[in-house]
C-alpha cells in the first residue's frame, strides 16, 4: 500500500508517461492524490458517510463519465443511489468534514470540475457551467477542457429552455407558450434544432448521451403537449396517438423505451374508457367494432411490455393490463350487440 508521499509521486510518473496531450481528467486524479491520506470521521451508517479521499469520487466519476445513460440505466453506487447524484453528495461531504484538509485551496479547482461533471448529468446545466469556470480559473491543467464543457453546458441550459413543459414550472421570464399546433410545433422545432447543432458537435465525447436524452425529453413533451390538449384540437385524438407513436418510432433504442410503449397504451386504454361513457354499451349507438379495435391496441401493448422479462415495466403492464381487462368484461357484459 503507498504512503501518501509515494501515491503522489506514482500519480505524476503516470501522467509524464501519459504525455503532455494526456486527458485533463487523467491530470485530476494525479492531482486529487495529495489529500489521498485524509481520514473521515465516523458517522451513523457508514454508507453515506464521506469518502476516505478526494481521489476515490473522482475515480468513480472518471469511470462513469463516458456510460451510455440514454440507452442504460445510470450507474448505481455501493449505497444503490445514482452514482451522479452520490458523488455529487460525498463531494460536498467531503469538503465539509476536511474542510481544515483543505482550507489551502489546492484541490479547490479539481471539486469545482467534479462537481460540473456530476451535475451536467443531473440536468443542472447552467450550475454546471459555473462550476467548469470556477474551475478553468482555479486548475490551469482543467481549464481547455472546463471551458468547452462550460460552452456546451450553456447550450444544453438554452436548449431546455426552448420551446416549452408542460410539467415545468412557468417562471416569470418565460414566453407564453404558443395556443394553436402549428406554434407548439414551430417551438419545439428550435429546441431540436439547438440539440441536433451540439450532436453534430459531440458525435465522439460523452455528450451525445446526453444530448440524446434532452432530444428525448423534447420530443416528449411535445406528445404530451398533444395528449393534454386533445379534447380542445381538432382531431386531437388521432393526433396525440400520432404523437405518441412518433416517440416510440424515434426512441426505440433508448432505456425509456418501454415507458413510451406504456404511455401510448394508457392512451388507447383513456379513449376505450371515454367511447363507454359517451356510449353506453347497453344503448343502440355503441360500434363494438370501435370499441374492439381500441381495446385491441391497448392490451397488445400492454402485453407486448408485459411480456419482457427481466424489465422493471413488466409487473406494471401486467397490473394495468389486468385492471384494463376487467373493465372490458364489464362493457362486454352490459353491451347491447346488433
Amino acid at each position: 500500500m503507498l504512503l501518501p508521499g509515494a501515491r503522489e509521486q506514482a500519480g505524476y510518473a503516470a501522467l509524464r508517461r501519459r504525455g503532455r496531450r494526456a486527458p485533463a481528467i487523467v491530470g485530476l486524479l494525479a492531482l486529487v492524490g495529495l489529500v489521498g491520506g485524509c481520514r473521515t470521521t465516523p458517522v451513523s451508517d457508514p454508507r453515506y458517510r464521506p469518502s476516505e479521499n478526494l481521489l476515490e469520487v473522482v475515480a468513480v466519476l472518471r469511470r462513469h463519465v463516458p456510460d451510455d445513460t440514454y440507452r442504460l440505466e445510470p450507474a448505481r453506487d455501493f449505497s444503490g443511489r445514482n452514482v451522479y447524484r452520490a458523488s455529487l453528495i460525498r463531494l460536498e461531504n467531503l469538503e465539509r468534514v476536511h474542510a481544515d484538509a483543505l482550507r489551502a485551496g489546492h484541490m479547490d479547482g479539481v471539486i469545482a470540475f467534479s462537481k460540473a461533471r456530476a451535475l451536467e448529468r443531473l440536468r443542472a446545466f447552467s450550475l454546471a457551467a459555473q462550476y467548469y469556470r470556477r474551475a478553468a480559473e482555479l486548475e490551469e491543467a482543467l481549464a481547455p477542457e472546463a471551458l468547452s464543457s462550460a460552452a456546451t453546458c450553456d447550450s444544453l441550459a438554452e436548449a431546455a429552455a426552448a420551446g416549452f413543459d408542460l410539467g415545468r414550472p412557468r417562471r416569470p421570464e418565460d414566453p407564453d407558450p404558443p395556443r394553436d399546433p402549428d406554434g407548439v410545433i414551430q417551438a419545439f422545432d428550435r429546441r431540436m434544432g439547438l440539440l441536433e447543432g451540439l450532436e453534430t458537435q459531440h458525435r465522439a465525447d460523452h455528450y451525445r448521451a446526453v444530448i440524446q436524452e434532452e432530444q428525448e425529453r423534447a420530443d416528449l413533451a411535445r406528445a404530451r403537449f398533444f395528449v393534454a390538449s386533445r379534447r380542445i384540437l381538432p382531431d386531437g385524438n388521432v393526433r396525440a396517438l400520432g404523437e405518441l407513436q412518433r416517440v416510440i418510432v424515434r426512441h426505440r433504442e433508448s432505456k425509456n423505451a418501454n415507458q413510451h410503449l406504456l404511455e401510448l397504451a394508457d392512451l388507447y386504454a383513456a379513449l376505450a374508457t371515454e367511447y363507454a361513457e359517451e356510449h353506453p354499451p347497453e344503448g343502440m349507438a355503441f360500434d363494438p367494432p370501435t370499441f374492439q379495435d381500441l381495446v385491441d391496441a391497448a392490451s397488445r401493448l400492454y402485453e407486448a411490455v408485459a411480456n419482457q422479462d427481466g424489465t422493471p415495466e413488466k409487473l406494471e403492464a401486467a397490473r394495468r393490463l389486468e385492471a384494463f381487462l376487467a373493465f372490458t368484461l364489464r362493457v362486454d357484459r352490459d353491451r347491447f350487440s346488433r
